[in-house]
């Protein structure tokens, strides 16, 4: 797919059929957060994969937003990695996000559906995954397969204007 098609067709799915992606499938995507740039090249992303019944019923203990995804990336970031700067201090946040929108947008390219869920416990999750203290929790990504008949928000083609975003100066 182009680069704007992928941009412009990524959407936010709500429910899910059950459908695993492929493991080619997951490669390219996980492949994509691997890739993604980082403050002072740090690489502070880890990235786990949800996929066993465990690991899934753990997930929903902390957050309601799986609609039935069978595979789930959380998504985190070891904070030890920062550095000692504090002008550095939330790098680590920003560069998982930057490789979980990489990775949402692979998804995409690669007919893979997806959902970003940021809203859940960290603390909580961190408890729930046994996360060493370093590591926090930044976002899901939800991963499958839309259900049949499933029909797109139409919020999803509402966007500002330009002007409304970006001001020159």
């Amino acid at each position: 797919m182009e680069f704007r098609q992928v941009i412009s067709q990524r959407e936010t799915v709500r429910s899910f059929d059950g459908r695993k992606p492929t493991e080619e499938q997951l490669q390219q995507i996980l492949e994509a957060g691997r890739l993604a740039p980082t403050a002072y090249n740090r690489q502070p992303q880890r990235v786990y994969v949800l996929e066993s019944e465990e690991a899934l019923r753990s997930m929903d203990s902390v957050h309601p937003c799986r609609y039935n995804a069978p595979v789930v990336l959380m998504v985190c970031a070891d904070k030890n990695l920062t550095g000692n700067d504090q002008r550095w201090e939330s790098t680590h946040q920003v560069d998982a996000s930057i490789a979980a929108t990489h990775m949402l947008l692979a998804a995409c390219d690669a007919g893979v559906d997806s959902a970003w869920v940021g809203v859940f416990d960290p603390a909580a999750t961190q408890k729930a995954f046994a996360l060493a203290e370093n590591i926090v929790p930044i976002c899901f990504l939800d991963l499958g397969f839309r259900t049949q008949g499933y029909k797109t928000s139409p919020s999803h083609t509402k966007r500002n204007p330009l002007s409304a975003m970006v001001t020159w100066l």
